[in-house]
């Protein structure tokens, strides 16, 4: 198998054009064309359709992406390690986080990281997908679930609970809920329950809904619930972390809350070497180490 043929085959997969792999690999179009046409003879089948507005991959065609991906993925792992075995913590590092984690916990702390290590390149990817980090699609993950790929490193972080929340300003206006009944007359800010989140919040949600909420308003993520809450919009459910950096908002009917949900983060077991992971790594652990002791000051349980 020629390797700079599959190299080619994958640039023009991934741009679905000749031209704009051309310019990706500076080879003109026409010398990309005769290294697909080469490629498609010397493996006797058809790799793209051909139209118009592009390239389409056959069956045959997405067969072989799914090989010269995980290829790349591997070579990237590989040069990272490579990488890694410098002493400096530099280079591209991929995070990935769910989206209510990663703007309301991580992010604001990441200066302390960078102030650290300013070399670092941080790609934030905020999403409640799961993604497959064996196949590299990141390099670290802060899950909310504990990881069930195998060949991953864990550690469990912290754990957290889903409690409700308001702004004094809309308490003041509408009332202190004394029980769970009284949330009937208050509106109930939350996650749509099918949209994707841990199960023990939907859980959570789905038993509160029961009460007859009659006025609701749902949103797909917990950064936009906090900002309705702080909004004086309604009562919102929230994970209990934000606390600390909201201090202004109020803890709704202190005795209900969703059951634990533990945070994990995970990594390659081939990067366990890797310098970037542990700085991050050391990182993350000592702002959970952090985060507890001011729960722990301001008698928050």
């Amino acid at each position: 198998m020629d390797w700079d043929k599959l190299r080619i085959f994958h640039a023009v997969a991934d741009a679905g054009s000749l031209t704009h792999a051309g310019d990706t690999l500076n080879l003109s179009q026409s010398a990309v064309s005769r290294q697909i046409r080469g490629l498609e003879e010397s493996l006797n089948a058809t790799l793209f359709h051909r139209h118009a507005r592009g390239l389409i991959l056959t069956e045959q065609g997405e067969l072989l992406f799914d090989a010269t991906r995980a290829m790349v993925q591997r070579l990237d792992a590989a040069v990272a390690r490579i990488r890694d075995s410098k002493e400096e913590v530099f280079g591209e590092l991929r995070v990935t986080t769910t989206t209510g984690f990663g703007s309301l916990w991580l992010a604001p702390r990441l200066p302390k990281l960078y102030e650290k290590y300013p070399d670092l390149k941080i790609d934030l990817m905020l999403e409640e997908r799961v993604l497959d980090l064996p196949m590299r699609e990141a390099d670290v993950a802060i899950r909310l679930k504990e990881p069930s790929q195998a060949d991953l490193i864990r550690k469990r972080l912290m754990s957290v609970n889903m409690r409700l929340y308001a702004s004094p300003t809309y308490l003041d206006a509408h009332g202190r809920p004394e029980k769970v009944e009284d949330l009937t007359h208050h509106r109930l800010i939350c996650q749509n329950t099918n949209s994707t989140q841990v199960t023990a919040g939907a859980t959570f949600t789905q038993e509160l809904l029961t009460y007859n909420i009659e006025s609701l308003l749902t949103v797909n993520n917990y950064f936009g619930v906090l900002q309705a809450v702080l909004n004086g919009l309604g009562i919102g459910i929230l994970p209990d972390y934000i606390l600390q950096d909201f201090p202004e908002i109020e803890r709704v009917l202190p005795e209900i809350e969703s059951r634990e949900i533990p945070v994990f983060l995970a990594y390659p077991e081939e990067l366990r070497a890797s310098k970037r992971i542990a700085a991050f790594r050391d990182f993350v652990t000592e702002e959970i180490m952090e985060h507890r002791k001011l729960a722990m000051e301001s008698g928050e349980s």
